[in-house]
Parts: C-alpha cells; structure tokens; sequence
C-alpha cells in the first residue's frame, strides 16, 4: 500500500503530499495522524524553511473520510468524536502557528477539513476548475479545523456564513473575487507554482517572517495598544538577528542580501 503522505524535502522546502487520489485525499484516521507527526516534524525542522501543502491527483481533499467515519460511528466507536481534538485541532494550530511561511497549492476540490486547512495556509495557489466546498451543516455538522476563525478574516463575515450555512460550492473563480486565492493557475502549474514559491520564501528572512506571521496573528484578538506593545517585543528579536544586521550592511553597500535564517 503507497504512503498515505509523501513527504519531499528540497532545497529548504518540505512539500507534503495527501496521498489517497482514489477518494480525492479523503482523510482516514492513518492520513490524519501522518499530517499531525508531520507538520510537528517540519515545523522543528530547521533545514526546512517553506512548506507546501498539496494532494495526488485531482483533488486537494474533500475532508473527512465519511466511509470510514460511518463505519466508526455504527460500530459505536467513540473515536470520530474525538477526531477534532486528536486531529483537526493540532493539524490548524501547526498550519498557522508553523514558525515558516506554509504554501496550500490546491490542485483541485477542497471541501470540509480539507478546505479549511487550505485557508489556514499563509498563501493558496489554486488551479482553475477548483472547487471549494463547506457542507459541515448538509450532514448536520458545525465548523472545525480553524474554519470559524480563518474564513472570517479572510473574506468577511457575510460572506463566511454564506459559504459555510448553505453549503454550496463556490468556483476558484469566486473564490479568488472573495479573496481566499492568492494565484490562480493551469492545473497542471499549481505544483510548480507553489513550489516556486516556497523556494522564493525559503531564501528569505524566514524569522522576520516568522514574526510577521505571529504579530498578525496576535493582533487579531488584542487591542491596539497590545499590538503595539507585541510588535516592540518581536521588532526587538528580529533586530538582533544575523539576517537584519547582514541585509542592512548588503542594502548601504548597494549588494543583494543572502539570508540565513537566523
């Protein structure tokens, strides 16, 4: 049986592949806890300084693995209720708080958990013809995976609840008009693309960027004066780093800064 997750390392890049084409990358219980242990590993991994989230064949990943969560829940198995706190929880906390800039190169229909980890990516290279799909409540389900949080702040709060009440799915198109897509592409470039990307980014100030991740985060559920006070702590650290010192002595000497990471 092929690895449920491919996981490729290059050049500063980790690409991590869903790897169920048959069922559009559908997540099983192996698949979710390979993407846990996995996004654990890269996001410590200080050879690796991008990461590219993607799927094999046509889909990005229509989330849950239904079959199987049927299965569970006949069998009276408690584990599809413990799914969220096991699985989708940490894999959206890895996803935002991932200490390195995280590139979605959605290769076709993202639904359910699979959509919302796209949205929890820094940046989403979408191929036409992609669908995004939140039917949570067509199967009597509420939100997870960071949808509650994410989707409002990058489209709006009418426009979240559309999306996520009626559950109809929405075009890579409309979704690039609402602002969930950050390039859309051929399909047969979306890889190429984000991975270009990533490898962009990799030879960037990836603490800044780390910080910059942080502080945008942070200011989301603080007051002004708090953000203020955040970014004074974080424009601190990334002061004292190799890279500002080097990229400031390459800027007066009219040079192009190669940065370290550190």
């Amino acid at each position: 049986m092929a690895d449920v997750l491919l996981i490729d390392r290059a050049d500063g890049v980790a690409t991590l592949t869903m790897n169920r084409p048959e069922s559009l990358n559908a997540l099983s219980t192996e698949l979710k806890d390979a993407l846990v242990q996995a996004l654990a590993d890269v996001g410590t991994d200080d050879s690796v300084r991008a990461v590219v989230l993607t799927g094999s064949g046509r889909g990005f990943c229509v989330g849950q693995d239904l079959s199987e969560h049927v299965q569970l829940l006949q069998a009276g198995d408690p584990a599809p209720l413990r799914t969220v706190v096991e699985h989708y929880n940490p894999i959206a906390l890895s996803l935002t708080q991932m200490p390195k800039p995280v590139i979605a190169a959605v290769n076709g229909t993202a639904a359910g958990a699979g959509a919302s980890f796209s949205f929890a990516c820094d940046f989403r290279i979408v191929a036409e013809g992609t669908k995004f799909v939140l039917a949570f409540g067509n199967i009597g389900l509420s939100l997870d995976s960071g949808a509650s949080w994410t989707l409002p702040r990058l489209i709006g709060a009418g426009r979240a609840l559309e999306l996520c009440m009626l559950g109809k799915p929405i075009t890579a198109e409309t979704a690039q008009q609402y602002g969930l897509v950050t390039q859309l592409v051929p399909a047969d470039q979306v890889l190429a693309t984000a991975q270009q990307l990533a490898a962009q980014l990799a030879a960037g100030p990836t603490v800044a960027y780390a910080s910059i991740k942080s502080a945008i985060h942070y200011a989301a559920t603080s007051t002004f004066e708090q953000a203020l006070g955040n970014e004074a702590v974080l424009q601190a650290a990334a002061g004292a780093t190799e890279d500002h010192r080097a990229s400031v002595a390459a800027f007066v000497n009219k040079e192009k800064p190669v940065f370290l990471g550190r």
